[in-house]
């Protein structure tokens, strides 16, 4: 294997080996780190990592292949950084190994280098730009230059697509794609719910033309307060039918509600991340992925429901008056933990609710 470069912005060099595809020029990228243990799969192919060099804190990387079928959308990282990857899986359900995968998604990866070191550093100093290179660059201009831009617009689909419910259609669900991740559909989809993807630019009236019976806001990348013209339809469609938000579609319903976010230290991207429900004072393990959050103080009509357990940052909203609820959090985590998926079924209650109200 030949030798390749892990070089932040600040100047700090980590050499490694080189493994998946060739460098490319656009290999710069902001440097974050996600804890899980398992579900590297769903790491690579989770659009929220749009414009990102992703390192895993833990040591093995691919002991179980890569399976397809697990894929949650397009792979969009800039690199990839691993202490070791395993060159032969074992799995009756893999298909090919991560290398491959690399390769075949033109994202250069580097391994055998101190991950646990690099992740101190990050902890400490906070997340920054880096490059994956195979020749350590003289100038870092274009390094410390490097701005995630235009993540959402980048990320979402360019069309409308309709999903069947399993079994006896309850539900109709438009689900705005700010970078979607698929098990939020299929989850939707095992309550019955017919669920109607839209780019995430679709104007609030076309939204409503669908007469759903929900309005689910996806999760996706960057920074929300970019969005301009997605946070002026949320706060057109706010009040006028049941709305469950995840992730970004919390901060951006927020946003809408006339509510700010700030950008984290390092984030909170893994599977095993605590978070408390005030009401039932219940702490549930989550899977996240972002690098921003809600100041749930800059709110006068959300109301804090749920904070992180390590430091107490905002993971869920209620909104009452516009039968809207959000959360920081993946419910829909995949491969897990599932701890929170019956916000789904709270949801679908929401919706049942609205319904018989009309009638």
């Amino acid at each position: 294997m030949s030798k390749r470069y892990l070089v932040l912005a600040d100047g700090t060099v980590y050499e490694g080996e080189a493994f998946g595809a060739d460098v490319a020029s656009t290999s710069v990228g902001e440097l974050v780190f996600t804890t899980g243990m398992c579900g590297y799969i769903e790491t690579l192919t989770d659009p929220s990592y749009y414009g990102q060099i992703v390192l895993q804190t833990f040591p093995l990387i691919g002991n179980y292949g890569i399976i397809e079928n697990d894929f949650e959308g397009k792979c969009r990282v800039k690199g990839y950084v691993v202490r070791e990857y395993c060159r032969t899986p074992s799995n009756f359900r893999s298909e090919y190994d991560i290398d491959t995968f690399l390769k075949r998604n033109n994202i250069p990866g580097i391994c055998n280098l101190d991950t646990r070191s690099i992740t101190r550093k990050l902890r400490e100093y906070g997340v920054m730009n880096a490059t994956v290179c195979d020749t350590v660059p003289n100038d870092f201009t274009d390094i410390v230059d490097y701005n995630i831009e235009n993540a959402v617009a980048s990320v979402t689909s360019d069309s409308i697509c309709a999903y069947p419910a399993d079994g006896n259609q309850q539900f109709n669900v438009v689900l705005i794609d700010y970078g979607a991740k698929g098990n939020i559909i299929r989850e939707l989809q095992k309550r019955g719910c017919r669920v109607v993807t839209v780019p995430a630019s679709t104007k609030a009236e076309d939204i409503l033309a669908q007469k759903p019976d929900g309005l689910m806001l996806s999760n996706g990348p960057g920074d929300p307060a970019e969005n301009k013209t997605e946070i002026e339809q949320l706060s057109k469609l706010a009040g006028k039918l049941p709305i469950f938000g995840i992730c970004l579609g919390h901060q951006l319903f927020a946003l809408a509600m006339g509510g700010k976010t700030e950008k984290l230290k390092y984030g909170h991207r893994g599977a095993n991340q605590p978070v408390r429900f005030i009401k039932e004072g219940r702490v549930y393990i989550t899977s996240q992925n972002h690098g921003y959050t809600v100041i749930a103080e800059s709110l006068s009509d959300g109301k804090l429901s749920v904070v992180n357990s390590n430091d107490n940052t905002c993971e869920g909203l209620e909104y009452p008056g516009h039968r809207a609820f959000t959360v920081q959090f993946h419910p829909e985590a995949c491969s897990g933990p599932r701890d929170t998926s019956f916000l789904f079924d709270r949801f679908t209650a929401e919706m049942r609710c609205a319904r018989d109200a009309v009638r």
